[in-house]
């Protein structure tokens, strides 16, 4: 009896610990899909293990997935917990990560139990984003922002906010239907450059170089970009360089876009645009 009752209380603490595990995963998962580095991902799930006394575990995190191994006691083959997670790189929801770190610091105070960090780990994926209509608003003014600090005039911002407002229409909508990232972004920069060229012709801007730049910016994936950085100055180099890559294919496919269309004025128009 003592036996059985020994074995019954290990194989808890073994559900317990892969418990724990899982949700680390969840955490690291949420993390890691909504734009977080690298680093940041492995020390919270580290963190989650090690306030719930999980001690015998390794991470290993890309940029687009996560391996994770665990044992109850080192070098032990009984309860032993495995698991890989394929995570699409996808747009950044910072306000995600933020929860996640605050539920972080949270779990290290002591104030929950592993049942209610799930819990919340369930509510924090659930959060919903920004409606289509604030999305759309934020392009236009964040566009039009851009080409005023970069020396543009009201005339020029009010045509970057009418591009960017279209762009992030026709992103919204090509988002769900297949078309690929390297498609979207060509499309999305002969668009905008379109709508600039028109306006330009038509005199509703004064600088055409302003407009695109300050319209083009919500294509540009400055959390890409800067966590490629950070992951290689923190010597996750595999991560880095795909984040990078990732970053600096959507600028040459919005360039292309954009001297696409220029190509084409021209060929159709002659002479250039100033």
């Amino acid at each position: 009896m003592r036996m059985e009752k020994e074995i019954m209380e290990k194989d808890e603490s073994r559900q317990d610990d892969h418990e724990v595990l899982e949700a680390a995963m969840e955490a690291g998962h949420i993390l890691l899909e909504n734009g977080a580095e690298i680093a940041r991902v492995e020390e919270t799930m580290e963190r989650i293990c090690r306030n719930f006394g999980v001690e015998y575990e390794n991470f290993f995190v890309l940029s687009n997935g996560i391996f994770t191994t665990g044992s109850p006691d080192t070098g032990s083959l009984r309860g032993q917990y495995a698991k890989v997670l394929h995570i699409p790189v996808k747009g950044a929801q910072l306000d995600k990560v933020v929860a996640v770190n605050q539920l972080s610091r949270e779990v290290a105070e002591g104030r929950y139990t592993i049942d209610q960090v799930r819990e919340k780990l369930e509510q924090i994926r659930n959060m919903r984003g920004k409606s289509l209509r604030v999305q759309v608003l934020a392009s236009g003014a964040g566009s039009a922002c851009f080409c005023y600090l970069l020396g543009g005039s009201l005339a020029d911002s009010a045509v970057a906010f009418a591009a960017g407002f279209l762009l992030y229409i026709f992103v919204l909508r090509v988002s769900g239907s297949g078309i690929s990232k390297i498609t979207k972004n060509l499309c999305g920069g002969a668009m905008v450059t379109l709508i600039c060229i028109l306006s330009y012709r038509l005199g509703l801007g004064e600088n055409i170089s302003r407009m695109i730049i300050g319209s083009i910016m919500p294509l540009v994936p400055g959390v890409a970009f800067t966590n490629g950085i950070r992951d290689l100055a923190d010597g996750d180099y595999i991560s880095g360089a795909v984040r990078l890559l990732d970053a600096i294919l959507v600028f040459l496919c919005v360039a292309i876009g954009v001297g696409m269309m220029f190509l084409i004025y021209h060929r159709i128009f002659g002479g250039i645009l100033l």
